[in-house]
């Protein structure tokens, strides 16, 4: 049985995601309220899995994340990317005629607002998690209340679906980076079966700098498939530069690292692992 820390409760995206990628696997979740306690469970337990959100396709990168992953000293063993689907959901007694509030995490409102404009009176309130406002209403009787979250939240807890699909864009795909101790990442993904590598650096102050690091990737063939520069706090217009690389032969993939490391300083390698390809 896999441990998986998760930020959110049963019924999460970060739930659903964990199961989707260890499908078939017997896990036992480990259900934080925050990402920075995802991490605080895998330092505390070298064995704990962390799973943990990095950007979306709409909302952009969670920057903090970035952060904690790079301070925990943890290594990137995957990835899975999720489609993200919403459902207004009610107590089984509750219909259209009787519903008058909707409960939902900020980023699930901002996903659905056009669909909620659709229902002017409908009360709009924030909550910290789409899966536990689904939990509130049904532990806590609430008539007239509806949640929006995913389908699986809805039946998890009992409620009924008024409409499933009502996110205004239907290509919102969330990744999650599945993180591990270093001892334990080779045994949780073969370094052979790898195509994608997540990178951390800094570069001098000079100019050029960042342009001779891509230059080397591209000679050494490296599909660069993301770029995210964070501040680093202390030291003006100096940056953090974390990079997403994919691969098809592992010794060219190292022989590109090697090439840019008398550029960078301080960089690390997140992680190698296989890159996720989603099924709509």
């Amino acid at each position: 049985m896999k441990r998986i820390a998760i930020q959110g409760i049963t019924g999460s995206f970060h739930d659903i995601a964990a199961h989707q990628f260890y499908e078939g696997e017997q896990l036992q979740l480990i259900c934080c309220s925050t990402f920075e306690q995802v991490f605080v469970e895998m330092k505390a337990d070298p064995t704990v899995i962390g799973m943990t959100a990095i950007e979306n396709t709409i909302a952009g990168s969670l920057l903090h994340n970035y952060d904690l992953l790079r301070e925990s000293g943890a290594t990137v063993v995957g990835e899975h990317k999720l489609h993200i689907t919403h459902c207004i959901c009610c107590l089984p007694d509750d219909s259209w005629e009787t519903v008058t509030e909707v409960h939902s995490h900020p980023v699930a409102l901002m996903q659905t607002r056009h669909y909620l404009e659709a229902h002017p009176k409908l009360r709009i309130i924030e909550t910290d998690d789409t899966a536990g406002a689904a939990k509130m209403i049904a532990e806590g009787g609430h008539r007239g209340w509806a949640a929006i979250c995913h389908a699986e939240a809805a039946r998890l807890y009992g409620l009924k679906v008024l409409e499933d699909g009502i996110e205004d864009n239907k290509h919102n795909f969330t990744r999650f980076l599945i993180c591990s101790s270093p001892q334990k990442a080779d045994m949780l993904r073969p370094l052979t079966e790898t195509n994608k590598s997540s990178i951390v650096f800094s570069l001098p102050h000079e100019e050029g700098s960042l342009s001779q690091v891509l230059s080397i990737l591209s000679f050494y063939k490296m599909n660069l498939t993301k770029i995210q520069s964070l501040p680093i706090i202390g030291h003006e217009w100096e940056y953090l530069f974390y990079i997403d690389v994919t691969y098809d032969n592992l010794t060219r993939y190292r022989q590109s690292i090697d090439a840019i490391i008398p550029l960078t300083r301080e960089l690390r390698i997140l992680g190698e692992y296989k890159s996720h390809t989603p099924q709509h």
